[in-house]
C-alpha cells in the first residue's frame, strides 16, 4: 500500500480516484469528464491536474487526455481499496444504506491508516465466513435495542 496521505490532500486524492474511474471506463480522462464527475469547475480541475502532474501521478498536457502513471495508478488503487473496505463495513456489517455508506466512506477514506484497513478487511472476511456472529450482533436485547 502506498502512503498517499504523505503526498496528497483529500481533494487531490478525490481527483486521482476520479481519474482512475474515468480511465477504467474510457481508457483516458479529459478535464471536462473530471469536472463533471466531481461537480467542480474547469479551473479547479486544471489546478489539480497541474499538481498531480508535478507529483508524477498523471500524464497531463493542457487540452489533451489525462492518464495515470504507474505510481498514480498504484496510489488511486490504494485510495479505492480504503473506500471499498469502509463501504463494505458500513453496508455488510452495519446495514447502512449504500448511498450513505458511499458518502461516509468517501469522507473517511482519506484518513484510514493501513493497519486499520487491514484489520477492517480481515474482520469483514471473518464475519462473511461466520454469519452467525453478525446475527448475534444484531440480536435484539431486552431493552429493545440491537446489541452493539
Amino acid at each position: 500500500m502506498v502512503a498517499t496521505r504523505d503526498v496528497l490532500s483529500a481533494s487531490l486524492e478525490d481527483y486521482l480516484k476520479a481519474i482512475h474511474q474515468i480511465v477504467v471506463e474510457k481508457q483516458a480522462a479529459r478535464g471536462k469528464d473530471i469536472a463533471q464527475r466531481l461537480g467542480v469547475s474547469n479551473p479547479s480541475v486544471t489546478a489539480a491536474l497541474h499538481s498531480l502532474a508535478e507529483k508524477g501521478l498523471i500524464n497531463y498536457t493542457p487540452y489533451d487526455i489525462v492518464t495515470l502513471t504507474d505510481r498514480g495508478k498504484e496510489m488511486s488503487e490504494d485510495i479505492m481499496g480504503r473506500h471499498k473496505a469502509l463501504r463494505d463495513f458500513f453496508v455488510k456489517i452495519l446495514s447502512v444504506s449504500e448511498d450513505l455508506a458511499d458518502k461516509a466512506a468517501c469522507d473517511m477514506e482519506h484518513a484510514l491508516p493501513r493497519d486499520i484497513l487491514v484489520s477492517l478487511t480481515e474482520f469483514i472476511e471473518f464475519v462473511e465466513r461466520r454469519p452467525e456472529c453478525l446475527a448475534e450482533f444484531r440480536e435484539p436485547q431486552p431493552s429493545g435495542k440491537v446489541s452493539a
